[in-house]
């Protein structure tokens, strides 16, 4: 999708996992060493079968044979317990590693800023909070510690064969080509084939919540049939993209397995060849087949987890794609003012010659210029698709201009911390959500170092206290999907109580009325009105009554503000305001 978030390139992601390995060196080594050990024992009973066999041959007795089993039988028993130890070790390390990965990737979500997310859509950060997710579960928790243990049982049992006899290495030299150019050939086009199986993922997700989303709409509208063919779409690229890297392993895997079979049977034959000539005795050609048939398992985990290192590392690409800068809005919202100057406002959020472009070429805001005087109620009236919202969400930080600045206390938006903004500004939708939790945890989650006094404080100022303290555990009721369910009057204090306590000194009215259900208008009324009192209010108006009450009323036309001022003053200038006033007046 063009509008999906940013990807990590390869780099990013090498350079991520080795900060990660470097946070966590006592873990990783005790991992390693642990592996090490384990694999070490496991190496003993290959070399005293060799020997044994060559004893045998030469005539030893029955109790140096009791004496070898035995030692086999303890070295076997201790490979067995380091083994356990090490996986414990590797699992701890793993789950350490993926608590940090979400937690991080949580912190990059919420950072993110909310234009970023509208562009992508749901269904792009939905599928990377969840399938990328899980899928990179599985390879910090399995593959990571299967290929270390897999590496080092490699590159000692080759230590162990040219112990045994350095000639009797180079039968296992003969799998190397086939393996390294069929591991070339895959990694060359599976790391693509992975990120356009997760993309095409994303697309059907985005096209499925967007469906259950406007099913009403769908339906009224009659576009049945466009949204199947939208799904169909979007599985034939998704079964494309997984037919793609399908293709890759049913190649990359046989290729593999025929990898596996050739030092064995080149041991067998060299090696016969070898006790033939005189150049390696019985025992020495018995070890090394072992150990030949020894590397068939950690090398066969080595590759097989490399699929899965694929698939790890296009969701690891997808989750750090998260921070990366998306593509802007324009220019940063923290741009100086047009001549340069830093701006002064005297404690006042301030719009100077903003302009905004959703395409790049088409701006809809045209050099507007807007000083809401603090405290004040603003009104900005004017006809659909005029920019109205456009500019209200400028002023709430939402987007960022494409040239000018909007700043509050004369530092622009951008150069302030999300959570310091909305101590500012804050934009009230229609939209309110109950997250899963406390009562209390819903109200103080703006900030989470509220008191139990201050949360009460800010439930009693939108009228919510009292069914607030008769719910099942008063405030510490868990609420959100699976608690006690609250209704769509409550869910909406709810919200107005987060914006009391966040006491941002403006608020960007975006269709707030909304807000009022009328079931319970009057409630709701004194709740909106309690969160409203004190501070400069800027109101989208979508009809008139609510621009007649505003101590100012800004009219937005194609982009601009044509007019400026009081109710009163507009209407006696008889301009457009005047005219659209008469018209619904009369």
């Amino acid at each position: 999708m063009s509008n999906a978030l940013p990807v990590a390139d390869a780099r990013q992601v090498r350079r991520y996992a080795r900060e990660l390995a470097r946070r966590h060196p006592r873990g990783l080594a005790a991992a390693l060493g642990l592996h090490a050990l384990a694999a070490a024992a496991g190496l003993v009973a290959p070399r005293l079968l060799g020997d044994l066999v060559e004893g045998i041959s030469r005539g030893v007795g029955a109790v140096t044979v009791d004496r070898v089993a035995l030692a086999i039988a303890g070295f076997v028993v201790a490979q067995s317990v380091l083994v356990r130890f090490a996986h414990l070790a590797s699992a701890r390390l793993g789950e350490r590693v993926l608590a940090e990965l979400r937690e991080e990737f949580v912190d990059r979500v919420l950072a993110l800023p909310l234009s970023t997310v509208e562009r992508a859509g749901t269904g792009d950060l939905l599928t990377r909070t969840s399938r990328d997710v899980a899928a990179l579960s599985r390879t910090v928790r399995f593959a990571a510690p299967e290929t270390l243990i897999a590496a080092v049982t490699v590159l000692l049992i080759l230590g162990a064969l040219v112990l045994t006899g350095p000639l009797l290495v180079v039968p296992c030299l003969l799998a190397v080509p086939l393996l390294v150019a069929g591991t070339r050939w895959y990694l060359r086009r599976a790391p693509a084939g992975y990120l356009r199986e997760n993309a095409a993922y994303s697309d059907i997700t985005d096209g499925i919540s967007e469906t259950v989303e406007g099913a009403r709409t769908t339906e009224a509208l009659r576009q049945q049939a466009r949204r199947r063919a939208r799904t169909d779409a979007d599985i034939r690229r998704s079964y494309a993209a997984e037919y793609y890297t399908l293709s890759l392993r049913t190649v990359f895997f046989p290729v593999a397995e025929i990898g596996y079979l050739l030092p064995v049977v080149g041991t067998l034959l060299l090696g016969g060849w070898f006790y033939l000539e005189g150049w390696a005795s019985l025992g020495q050609v018995t070890a090394a087949t072992l150990y030949a048939q020894q590397l068939v398992d950690p090398v066969d985990r080595l590759l097989s987890w490399l699929d899965e290192f694929q698939v790890g590392g296009a969701s690891l690409a997808r989750l750090l794609g998260v921070a990366e800068p998306a593509e802007a809005d324009g220019e940063p919202a923290g741009a100086a003012p047009p001549d340069g100057r830093p701006v002064t406002d005297g404690g006042r959020l301030a719009a100077h010659d903003v302009r905004y472009a959703y395409r790049a070429g088409h701006d809809v805001l045209h050099g507007v210029t807007l000083v809401p005087r603090p405290g004040e109620k603003l009104a900005m009236v004017g006809p659909s698709g005029a920019g109205k919202s456009t500019l209200g969400r400028l002023l709430a930080g939402v987007h960022a201009p494409r040239a000018g600045a909007v700043t509050v206390d004369g530092r622009p938006l951008g150069e302030l911390p999300l959570a310091e903004l909305r101590t500012h500004v804050a934009l009230v939708s229609q939209e309110h959500h109950v997250f899963i939790g406390t009562l209390t945890d819903n109200v103080a989650m703006v900030r989470p170092d509220a008191g139990p006094a201050e949360v009460r404080a800010a439930l009693t100022a939108v009228d919510a206290l009292d069914w607030a303290e008769a719910l099942p555990d008063g405030l510490d009721t868990r609420v959100g999907a699976g608690g006690h369910p609250l209704s769509p009057a409550q869910s909406q204090q709810l919200a107005l109580a987060r914006l009391v306590l966040a006491d941002p000194h403006t608020l960007v009215l975006d269709e707030a009325t909304s807000l009022i259900d009328p079931r319970a208008a009057r409630a709701l009324e004194r709740s909106l009105a309690a969160v409203l009192q004190g501070r400069t209010v800027i109101a989208i108006a979508h009809r008139l009554f609510s621009a007649h009450d505003a101590d100012r009323v800004a009219v937005v036309e194609d982009g601009r503000i044509t007019e400026l001022g009081s109710h009163d003053e507009l209407v006696a200038a008889g301009g457009s305001y005047a005219a659209l006033w008469r018209s619904w007046h009369g």
